[in-house]
């Protein structure tokens, strides 16, 4: 939660248990299926050879580019996907959530998208049925564990304009940070099959990677 995310702080105690170690740090991308992480993926890379698809679970296991600065790792979708066995989507995630734990301490950001129109349906769906809703979970989990996160409010062009500032106060209420949204420099808006937001989303990766190898000592 945010008033939990004191990242400077593991930052400093990440340069002292890794002093030796010079490895390039990893920025995860995790989501729901279908909102949007491999349109962001091929936008990050360049490559056209990533598939994007309407159906969820196009992406089906874990996946790393070298960025030159850090490893991008393009985690498989969780939740919902199409054609799958309720089995085999919940091993998905747990191997999501043991990449993420084995691996916690390279990790210098986790870019999380969401779908902000579905949003607000879903995670009152998950909590008529006295569940946690999985976008929740996940960033309560990347966050438990110190990791800095973005949060992707993607498929922004589905909400009117005039309604964007109300929409992300309410995630942010979702998320127990205090709104308004403007004030937590971690939520960027985005339309992502068009391209928007992606800039503002890479200054921002760009300065978590850049603070991270700073503080561990890494060139």
């Amino acid at each position: 939660m945010c008033e939990t995310m004191d990242f400077f702080e593991r930052y400093k105690n990440l340069k002292e248990k890794y002093e030796e170690k010079k490895t390039k740090p990893k920025v995860i991308v995790v989501g729901r299926s279908n909102v949007g992480k491999s349109t962001f993926v091929r936008l990050m890379t360049g490559r056209k050879d990533i598939r994007v698809g309407k159906k969820p679970g196009v992406t089906l296991k874990i996946n790393e580019y070298d960025m030159g600065e850090y490893i991008l790792v393009d985690m498989p979708g969780f939740g919902y996907m199409a054609g799958l066995p309720k089995k085999v989507q919940e091993k998905i995630k747990d191997e999501i959530v043991h990449y993420i734990e084995e691996h916690a301490d390279e990790i210098a950001a986790a870019v999380q998208i969401i779908d902000t129109k579905s949003f607000f349906e879903i995670v009152e769906r998950w909590k008529g049925r006295g569940e946690i809703p999985i976008d929740l979970e996940m960033f309560d989990f990347i966050t438990d564990l110190k990791i800095s996160p973005i949060l992707v409010a993607n498929k922004m062009d589905k909400i009117k304009k005039e309604e964007w500032d109300a929409v992300l106060d309410g995630i942010c209420e979702y998320l127990k940070c205090q709104p308004p949204w403007h004030q937590w420099k971690f939520i960027v808006p985005a339309i992502l099959k068009e391209g928007k937001g992606i800039e503002e989303i890479k200054k921002k990766i760009l300065e978590r990677v850049r603070l991270f190898k700073k503080l561990r000592g890494i060139e």
